[in-house]
């Protein structure tokens, strides 16, 4: 494709989790796989400590702040700053903003993106959704998508 693409990220708000998720580049919108997806949060969002095996993932903080955590190593990213979490090395983050927080997440292939729409349910609207604790069923599934999503669980979400 050798064409500007304007997305249309209002019929791509996802929930995912306790979280709203807009896909603004979807991978096969570009020649590269670029996926950029648009996250917001509320205080204490952690997912499981898990590896991409295919994909480095890039966050970047709009505002809040969020504690990344790479290979053991830990980081507070405040708005304005970035980090990227290498495919291969276990990585979580949580977030530690009392207001949540405004993230984007750039990967490059469809791994990310594909585990995110097949984990998620079509936003009802532009709010987060009402909290709820994952059922053993729901982790079950969650990891399930992970794993042929080219994503390991490996640990527990960060407290």
């Amino acid at each position: 494709m050798n064409a500007i693409f304007k997305s249309d990220a209002v019929t791509q708000s996802l929930w995912f989790g306790n979280t709203l998720v807009t896909i603004l580049v979807s991978p096969g919108q570009g020649n590269d796989g670029t996926c950029l997806i648009e996250h917001r949060m509320p205080y204490g969002e952690s997912p499981p400590l898990h590896v991409h095996r295919n994909e480095d993932e890039v966050f970047h903080v709009l505002s809040g702040t969020l504690r990344l955590q790479v290979d053991g190593r830990q980081l507070q990213l405040e708005a304005g700053q970035s980090a990227i979490a290498p495919k291969g090395l276990p990585h979580s983050f949580r977030v530690e903003s009392a207001e949540g927080a405004h993230v984007l997440t750039i990967t490059r292939g469809g791994d990310f993106e594909s585990m995110v729409r097949a984990a998620s349910r079509p936003a009802q609207t532009a709010d987060l959704p009402t909290p709820v604790a994952p059922s053993p069923e729901a982790v079950a599934a969650l990891t399930r998508l992970c794993c042929e999503n080219g994503i390991d669980i490996v640990g527990a979400p960060l407290a």
